[in-house]
């Protein structure tokens, strides 16, 4: 003997039985726009299997051992063209590139945007770990967005600078070295430098004994008034621009025992097209000499 159905006394529609605190489950059947979509989806489903490669363990014969599509397309296929593409429009780029100065780069548009797109992928892919991917750097890592330069801002000088890179194993490295007054000045003399060198930049009072100090050990390089010089890469200590710290612990920390920092010769790793693209693009930064 089959059960009575159960009917919904509200509404009148049959329900399936199960019930959940008293709220009870209508047996309404799935609406038709839904099974309409339901439908088209399995029949598009289907005929994605049969055009396109769908099944990687049906076959040996296919792309990467699957099915291969009654189309024969594949996205490495795909991917190969579009990469072919970009080597062609790129080639046809770097032979104008390879042959124009840099002051003929800068002056056309075309191989000036070329040029800046190039060093920017490299400068993200080589440079951006130290410098930051905006070029900004931080303590101990120079700053490429501003005007001060150790080695020169000009193009060529950054080209020299990332070609043959700062104190590297390369044969022409920019090298220069600042010796550990620790091992030379007294306390007092070290103190009295600082507070000299503080003097270009704040209302610090310099004393007799910084200045001669300064002069005896330090304006060869740094210069008399503290401007630095670019052809031995001595920092220029009269702006407000600090590689290692602004505070007088941090400056006769660095006369005390200096820190040299090393950064690598890129032709050891780079080709010359894409040294030279970084150069442009990081003179484009905003900070470059002329």
């Amino acid at each position: 003997m089959s059960k009575k159905p159960d009917i919904d006394k509200f509404t009148g529609i049959e329900t399936t039985g199960h019930e959940w605190d008293g709220i009870k489950e209508l047996n309404n059947p799935s609406p038709r726009w839904w099974l309409i979509v339901f439908l088209a989806s399995v029949i598009w489903a289907v005929g994605y299997w049969v055009v396109y490669p769908a099944w990687p363990t049906l076959s040996g014969n296919g792309e990467r051992g699957g099915t291969k599509g009654s189309m024969g397309w594949t996205q490495y296929d795909e991917l190969k063209e579009q990469q072919a593409e970009i080597t062609a429009r790129k080639a046809a780029y770097l032979t104008r590139f390879e042959d124009a100065s840099f002051s003929e780069i800068q002056q056309n548009p075309e191989l000036y945007a070329f040029a800046v797109a190039g060093g920017a992928a490299a400068f993200k892919d080589n440079c951006a770990t130290c410098h930051g991917t905006g070029g900004a750097g931080s303590a101990g890592y120079p700053n490429l967005n501003d005007d001060d330069w150790l080695w020169g801002g000009d193009i060529n000088s950054l080209h020299d600078t990332i070609r043959f890179g700062v104190r590297s194993s390369h044969d022409e490295t920019r090298f220069s070295e600042m010796p550990a007054f620790g091992d030379m000045l007294g306390e007092a003399e070290i103190e009295a430098t600082a507070d000299y060198v503080l003097s270009f930049t704040t209302d610090a009072v310099p004393t007799d004994m910084g200045r001669q100090t300064y002069e005896d050990n330090c304006a060869a390089c740094h210069a008399e008034d503290g401007t630095g010089d670019k052809s031995l890469g001595a920092p220029n200590l009269a702006d407000a621009i600090w590689f290692y710290g602004n505070d007088r612990a941090d400056i006769m920390s660095q006369i005390r025992k200096p820190k040299h920092g090393v950064m690598p010769n890129w032709e050891a790793r780079l080709d010359a097209n894409t040294i030279r693209q970084l150069a442009i693009y990081v003179h484009s930064l905003g900070g470059g000499e002329e």
